[in-house]
């Protein structure tokens, strides 16, 4: 005869679901330690995008805004390796270019993007941009991405395609269109260029970049396949809801900081 269960008390129901829930992290104690914090999650972006083969030559950049001076970001320097960033190498720029901290020169299209996209966007705390395969592949195609598996649909409604390609983005005036099509949203496809994304932490827009790179690579799969049967757009719209926020961003992001420490601990120099 099987054994009834007894009926769980609500005090203990609360407790489970409790431990189904990833626990946010708390905030830094200081601007010292909040620093740091971006600064090595910065690291590991970098890291982490050499192992997905997002690096391509001299090409490539992410930043994250420092918390006590927001005019002011850190960014890779130019020509090392994403596979060679550690925390000591990272540089930190004002708006008006000026390199305050390290001694190498920068990327000057990162500059002008990003710079662009901190000033118009005081809720981005991150920003990265590469010239990843998949990333350039779809954007020769000047259209959104579809929502065609439950992955696409955090991008749902939450990107936008910059359009026309003028070449490599040098002027400040381009910088200000960039920022201004993307608007409120996470990320954009950049026509005939590549990928850009933004978070409100490192980790929200390292996370958003590898994801969108990996639905780009799926959808042209798709598209070499056959007919797409592209996902209803209310159940789109409640997918995104479910798995595109910030805070999904931020967690899916921690199993891969974990492993690439472990990996390249170097990094955190």
């Amino acid at each position: 005869m099987n054994a009834i269960t007894p009926p769980v008390a609500p005090a203990q129901v609360s407790a489970q679901a409790r431990e189904r829930r990833l626990t946010p992290r708390p905030p830094a104690a200081s601007f010292e330690g909040e620093r740091l914090h971006r600064k090595q999650r910065l690291a590991a972006t970098f890291r982490l995008f050499a192992r997905y083969g997002f690096d391509q030559g001299l090409a490539g950049h992410v930043t994250v805004r420092d918390p006590e001076f927001p005019d002011r970001y850190w960014i890779n320097p130019l020509a090392v390796h994403f596979s060679q960033i550690r925390v000591s190498d990272l540089q930190l720029v004002d708006h008006g270019g000026t390199i305050l901290i390290g001694d190498r020169p920068i990327n000057t299209a990162g500059f002008t993007i990003h710079s662009a996209l901190h000033r118009a966007r005081p809720d981005v705390v991150a920003a990265a941009h590469t010239h990843s395969t998949y990333g350039k592949a779809f954007s020769a195609l000047g259209t959104e991405l579809l929502p065609i598996t439950q992955d696409s649909c955090a991008f749902y409604e939450d990107h936008v395609v910059f359009d026309p390609f003028s070449g490599v983005v040098l002027d400040d005036s381009e910088g200000e269109r960039l920022a201004a099509t993307l608007g409120p949203h996470k990320a954009a496809i950049l026509q005939n260029h590549g990928l850009l994304t933004v978070g409100p932490t490192i980790e929200a827009a390292a996370w958003w970049f590898i994801a969108m790179d990996n639905a780009a690579h799926a959808q042209l799969l798709a598209q070499g396949a056959g007919p797409l049967k592209p996902i209803a757009p209310d159940v789109a719209r409640l997918t995104a809801s479910q798995i595109g926020t910030h805070q999904g961003g931020y967690f899916s992001f921690q199993p891969l900081w974990d492993w690439i420490v472990a990996q390249e601990p170097d990094l955190l120099d």
